[in-house]
């Protein structure tokens, strides 16, 4: 564990000599604080959303309205985590082309191809140190921050100031058909799969 400012951080997960920005298909989980069931339940094996499920619904299908470089592919909501598949199109697609027909469009990420981090390579000394990975506008952060924002948003009009999420999400490179199919599956399953407990 690091030290920032004298207090201990947790590692960040992400992969560091990765540019998040850079075209590609990302698996995110996203879990709520305490893994508190803030969207609803699971009945007969089915995602029944509250009003806040059904907002927080909304706001991850309008991720491409604020982000036009992305494409929607397989996501759930369930009561206390969200999965969702992002394709980062690097353009702004025709919104029109079916996701299933879009791995076939692009090549997956390759890590394979990966580049050493920016901040090794030389670098113009009035430059301020910042992120070094890429447009921060345009990676996968900025988009899970926004829809974040927008769900945390909901709650607070709605009269609740809790906390909403945990500050970290998970993160997932997907590097090939085979992976993505299989995590197309394991979203479906997912309330299949619930145990009431996280």
């Amino acid at each position: 564990m690091s030290r920032f400012k004298n207090k201990y951080r947790i590692e960040s997960a992400r992969l560091r000599t990765w540019d998040y920005s850079t075209p590609g298909a990302y698996f995110v989980t996203i879990v709520t604080n305490n893994r508190e069931n803030l969207f609803g339940e699971i009945k007969h094996n089915k995602m029944i959303f509250n009003d806040a499920g059904k907002n927080a619904n909304k706001c991850w299908i309008n991720i491409p309205t604020h982000f036009p470089h992305v494409i929607l592919d397989e996501f759930i909501i369930m009561p206390d985590h969200v999965h969702g598949i992002i394709f980062i199109t690097g353009d702004n697609l025709n919104k029109h082309v079916e996701t299933q027909n879009f791995a076939s469009l692009r090549n997956f990420a390759s890590l394979r191809n990966i580049a050493p981090p920016r901040n090794s390579r030389k670098q113009n000394n009035n430059r301020k140190p910042g992120n070094q990975y890429g447009p921060q506008s345009k990676n996968l952060g900025s988009i899970v921050r926004g829809f974040k924002i927008g769900v945390t948003k909901w709650f607070r009009e709605n009269g609740n100031g809790k906390k909403i999420w945990q500050p970290r999400y998970h993160d997932h490179i997907i590097r090939n058909e085979i992976e993505l199919n299989n995590i197309r599956r394991y979203i479906i399953n997912n309330p299949l799969n619930w145990n009431g407990d996280g």
